[in-house]
């Protein structure tokens, strides 16, 4: 029997570059177990786990969770995986957290969706949110009937202060300046794949490719 070979991979984009949904399409098609850093973060701290509440004392004070806070995060829960292939989304964010990743685990592959900024830009602040429901309009693709104002109930729409565009730009500028590093470690170490465009739709048949021929895709029969 040919044992089962383990694939490790990290996905990396800055927000409103699609990487959510390809995520999900990578783990539909290719059966990787998808780890979120934020979702995992949320989870301790609301849980109040020993790394939960460490990790919100800095978020209180709206300071970074510090990086052996993150790693530690990261790790404990990669290690209860330790028999799966997974897809490590929002970590590592810095050299030092990759550093440490690279220490735990041999990854393979780490994916980098290079979108445009302005084409992000476009795509976030043209987001506006109804709050009490949680409806979500999209100025381009999906927009309310009439302008700033929810379908159903007629109230009025919001944009959240993350959509805004001078905090888009912020935001963009801010994980440039974060990842660069971590990309170049990774391009250094030759494993990183770096996919561009600017529509997910178009992107993702070129990662579909480069990840079926290391992968079996689980969909196919």
């Amino acid at each position: 029997m040919v044992a089962r070979v383990l694939f490790r991979a990290v996905i990396m984009g800055p927000p409103g570059s699609g990487k959510g949904t390809v995520s999900e399409r990578i783990v539909k098609h290719f059966a990787l177990k998808h780890l979120s850093s934020g979702d995992l973060l949320r989870t301790n701290v609301q849980n109040k786990t020993e790394v939960g509440v460490i990790a919100k004392s800095f978020i209180d004070q709206g300071q970074l969770v510090p990086d052996d806070v993150i790693t530690r995060l990261i790790l404990q829960e990669l290690h209860k995986i330790n028999e799966t292939s997974w897809l490590l989304d929002g970590f590592p964010r810095t050299v030092s957290q990759a550093m440490a990743l690279d220490k735990a685990f041999h990854i393979n592959s780490v994916i980098d969706l290079n979108v445009p900024f302005q084409t992000i830009k476009g795509r976030l602040t043209a987001r506006w949110i109804h709050p009490a429901s949680g409806r979500v309009y999209n100025t381009e693709f999906n927009p309310p009937k009439v302008p700033e104002v929810d379908d159903l109930t007629g109230e009025p729409l919001i944009q959240r202060e993350d959509d805004k565009p001078e905090t888009v730009t912020k935001r963009l500028k801010g994980y440039e300046a974060l990842t660069r590093p971590v990309l170049e470690y990774y391009q250094n170490k030759g494993v990183l794949e770096t996919f561009s465009g600017t529509e997910t739709n178009k992107i993702w048949p070129h990662v579909y490719a480069f990840l079926q021929a290391k992968l079996p895709d689980v969909n196919q029969k």
